[in-house]
């Protein structure tokens, strides 16, 4: 059996009251009702802690993660433009240029390549001219 330390307490009267009340009930004192309620009431307080130390660095996450979505969303909205502005003035090639299809299909090879390169090595070229990238 844990040992039990003896404390007094002042409570107002209504609040003692109700203590009288659920104590008067069988099986039931005061005791164990102040013991189940201080209980409670410091595991309450820990969690609150537990939220309070993780919540500034969950509020932080959240923050990167809406700078992320953000940032995507823009770099998805930049590329559906150029895309669309480049088809827009581009002349479509002719059905038997097999030279210009060619021509197409390797330059879009070295794009995919490249585009390799730069997210296997981590570079970004948003805001970097050529002549400025390392």
């Amino acid at each position: 059996m844990a040992e039990k330390v003896r404390h007094q307490l002042f409570l107002p009267k209504p609040l003692s009251d109700r203590l009288e009340a659920l104590a008067a009930k069988p099986g039931a004192s005061k005791s164990a009702i102040l013991t189940d309620a201080v209980t409670a009431w410091l595991n309450r307080r820990g969690a609150s802690e537990l939220e309070d130390r993780f919540a500034i660095r969950l509020d932080r996450m959240t923050q990167a993660v809406g700078r992320v979505e953000r940032d995507t969303h823009v770099t998805l909205e930049t590329l559906a433009l150029f895309i669309r502005f480049e088809l827009s003035i581009q002349a479509p090639l002719a059905e038997n240029d097999q030279a210009g299809r060619a021509l197409a299909a390797k330059r879009f090879e070295a794009f995919v390549q490249q585009v390799g390169r730069q997210v296997a090595a981590g570079r970004r070229s948003l805001g970097c001219l050529p002549e400025q990238r390392p």
